[in-house]
C-alpha cells in the first residue's frame, strides 16, 4: 500500500524521509550514529524512488473493456500452453489500447508491422516504429500501449533456443516477416496439446518444421538498431512527449518544454535526462525520425516530411536521417 500512497499523493522524497526519520525509535538511533543517519536517508530515498517507479508500471491498466482484459488473459494462456518451440500470433489493435503488466515464460519478439507501439518495463520504455521489433527476455515484466492503430506479429520462442539478457530493438527482415505470416496462416485456433511438439494436426508438419527452423535461425541474425526511443515514466512529461510525436518539430526548444512543466531550464534538463537517459536534443532528433518513418513508408515525399518536421531543407533532414539510420532516406526505403 505504501507505494500507492506515495505515487497518488505525489509526496516528495524529502517529506517521506523526514516523516520516517521522525519516528521515536529511528530518531533515537540517528542522534547517536551520524553515519547511520546518512546511510538511512540514502536508503529511504532509494526505497521510495523504487516504490514510485514500480507503482507507475503497476498502474498501467486495460482502459478498454472487460472483454479486452479477458482476451488478453486467454492469449497469455495459449502462449504458455503452446508445445511447439516457436509460437506466432498476428493481431490488430486500435489506438490507445494498453496491456496490463505481464511476463512470458518464453522470449518474445514484438514486431510492429504497421503503426507505433510503446513497450515499457520498470525502468525503461521503447517506442517501436513500423518495420522493427523489440526482443523481450523471458520472465521480464512489461506493458504496452498503442500510439496508433497497430498491426502486429509476435513470436514466442523457447528461452533455451533464444537466450536474451536484455531488451533490444531489431530490424525485422522481409524474410522473417514472410516466415511469420506462413506460421500464422498455419497455426490452429488452440495450441497443440500433444506432449510431442512434432506430432501436430498440420497438413504438412515437415514443411512447418522447416519454416520454424529457418525462422529461428533468422531471429538470431536480426540486426540490432539504436531505435528504442526512451519514453518517460512521469505522466506530465509523457503527455508532452506524446503531443510532440503527433506534431514533431525539429526546432522545439528546451525553454518551451520547461515552461510547459513549470520548471527552470536547468531543472528540466536534469529531469529529462533522468527520465529518458538521453539529452533533450538527442531525444528530439530520435522522435522526429520516428515520426517520419510511417509517413515515408506511406509514400509521402521526403521534401514534405522534412519541411513538416521543421527542417529548413532536405539536406539537413537527410544528414540527420543518415547519422541515425546509417543510410539516406531513399536508400532506407528501398531496403524495406
Amino acid at each position: 500500500m505504501i507505494e500507492k500512497v506515495i505515487v497518488s499523493a505525489r509526496i516528495p522524497l524529502s517529506v517521506v524521509t523526514l516523516a520516517i526519520s521522525a519516528l521515536p525509535p529511528v530518531r533515537h538511533l540517528l542522534r547517536r550514529l551520524p553515519l547511520v543517519q546518512s546511510l538511512t536517508v540514502a536508503c529511504l530515498c532509494a526505497l521510495v524512488h523504487f516504490f514510485r517507479e514500480w507503482a507507475k508500471v503497476r498502474s498501467t491498466e486495460f482502459p478498454s473493456s472487460d472483454a479486452d482484459l479477458d482476451e488478453h488473459r486467454k492469449s497469455l494462456s495459449r502462449i504458455d500452453a503452446a508445445q511447439e518451440p516457436l509460437y506466432v500470433i498476428g493481431r490488430h489493435y486500435r489506438q490507445g489500447v494498453r496491456s496490463p503488466v505481464h511476463s512470458h515464460r518464453k522470449t518474445q519478439l514484438w514486431h510492429a508491422r504497421r503503426g507505433v507501439v510503446v513497450v515499457g518495463t520498470i525502468d525503461r520504455r521503447w517506442m517501436i516504429p513500423p518495420g522493427h521489433g523489440l526482443i523481450i527476455p523471458a520472465g521480464l515484466e512489461h506493458a504496452s500501449e498503442t500510439m496508433s492503430p497497430v498491426e502486429m506479429l509476435s513470436i514466442y520462442v523457447d528461452p533455451q533456443l533464444a537466450l536474451v539478457e536484455r531488451p533490444k530493438v531489431v530490424n525485422v527482415t522481409t524474410l522473417a516477416v514472410n516466415l511469420m505470416d506462413e506460421l500464422v496462416r498455419d497455426t490452429p485456433p488452440l495450441p497443440n496439446p500433444s506432449p510431442n511438439p512434432r506430432l501436430s494436426p498440420h497438413p504438412n508438419p515437415r514443411r512447418r518444421e522447416l519454416v520454424m527452423d529457418l525462422l529461428l535461425d533468422e531471429i538470431q541474425h536480426l540486426p540490432e538498431v539504436p531505435l528504442g526511443l526512451p519514453f518517460p515514466n512521469d505522466p506530465r512529461l509523457a503527455d508532452v512527449c506524446r503531443a510532440f510525436l503527433e506534431t514533431p518539430l525539429a526546432v522545439a526548444s528546451i525553454d518551451e518544454w520547461a515552461a510547459k512543466l513549470a520548471m527552470s531550464r536547468r531543472s528540466f534538463t536534469r529531469f529529462f535526462r533522468a527520465q529518458t537517459g538521453v539529452s533533450f536534443v538527442t531525444w528530439r532528433q530520435q522522435a522526429c525520425l520516428f515520426a517520419s518513418l510511417p509517413r515515408l513508408a506511406a509514400g509521402h515525399s521526403i521534401t514534405s516530411v522534412a519541411l513538416d518536421a521543421g527542417y529548413e531543407n532536405i539536406a539537413a533532414f537527410s544528414t540527420m536521417f543518415r547519422r541515425m539510420m546509417g543510410s539516406a532516406p531513399r536508400q532506407y526505403l528501398l531496403s524495406r
